[in-house]
């Protein structure tokens, strides 16, 4: 399983969705 066009894209984003929806739901 290498990805490499979805790897580039997942890094960027799932540092920060995941901190979002985890202050999210921490808030809620």
């Amino acid at each position: 399983m290498h990805i490499h066009r979805s790897t580039k894209r997942i890094r960027g984003f799932t540092l920060i969705e995941l901190l979002v929806v985890i202050a999210i739901i921490a808030i809620d």
